[in-house]
């Protein structure tokens, strides 16, 4: 559960909004991080209450994504990663996770808060990493913005990552003409990792878990797998298709006590 961006390509202390709990930093909470304020940890528990798998569910989400990135730059033989909703740096970074297995590779982070922004700045590391402040609600802005089109060239494989952060896109914001046009924009032999937030694997559905989200910056919908499923377009889907990021090309076996995570993850190639 990353966040939603708006805002310049550099970060402004007055756009920093601490009235309110913000996605990317109540997810830092959940992480254990430190970069965060009272009005995020009150909401972040008041979350946990509702949801008390939450913790697990962020560390299964966040595993997800290591494994998929692994994938895509280890199998797929792309080099170049397109971050949006990137939320707080939480080591390892993608950066460091897919240069781990390809140092080449060439990575653009997007995010909205400005916190996150100055904190990924620190991580940029020369002309191979750039970290934009943008609003994944206006993806052409996203698409055409300089520092991205620095370190990525749309005329080669791309993989998109939008872990945890659809989930915070209303209808009302067309969820899906968003992500089509992402999409759209990636050469054949691209990727997209997405990963959605659900009510499908709990009898509550968690309807009082994604209300704490309603006085938060960006709030939260939980959206079932066919909804999800609708979001990768004409993408295919590689094995094992669109399941719990739990489920998805684990290191290991689950743990049978452990508790359901809501969260759908998925991997999906354009093909020519």
């Amino acid at each position: 559960m990353t966040s939603l961006s708006g805002g310049e390509s550099t970060a402004h202390p007055y756009l920093i909004d601490t009235s309110k709990p913000h996605p990317a930093r109540m997810y830092d909470y959940f992480l254990g991080g430190k970069d965060n304020y009272e009005v995020d940890q009150k909401a972040a528990e008041q979350f946990m209450k509702a949801a008390p798998e939450v913790r697990a569910g962020v560390l299964a989400n966040r595993h997800f994504m290591h494994r998929a990135v692994r994938h895509v730059v280890a199998e797929g033989g792309v080099r170049q990663i397109l971050d949006v909703g990137t939320g707080l740096p939480t080591e390892p970074n993608v950066h460091q996770i897919a240069r781990a297995v390809a140092p080449e590779t060439r990575v653009a982070y997007v995010d909205n808060d400005p916190i996150v922004s100055t904190h990924s700045r620190t991580l940029a590391d020369g002309a191979d990493t750039s970290v934009v402040l943008a609003d994944l609600r206006d993806p052409r802005a996203i698409l055409d913005h300089p520092e991205v089109r620095g370190v990525i060239d749309f005329d080669r494989p791309v993989a998109l990552l939008l872990v945890a952060v659809v989930h915070f896109v209303s209808d009302a914001e067309d969820p899906d003409g968003v992500v089509a046009t992402l999409r759209d924009a990636l050469p054949a032999g691209s990727y997209l990792v997405l990963s959605h937030a659900t009510g499908d694997v709990h009898e509550d559905r968690r309807e009082d878990a994604a209300a704490v989200y309603n006085d938060a910056t960006a709030s939260l919908h939980l959206r079932p797998h066919a909804r999800v499923l609708d979001l990768f377009g004409d993408f295919a889907l590689v094995e094992p298709g669109l399941v719990r990021v739990t489920d998805w090309r684990p290191d290991e076996a689950p743990r049978r006590d452990a508790p359901p995570i809501g969260i759908y993850g998925g991997v999906a190639r354009k093909n020519a």
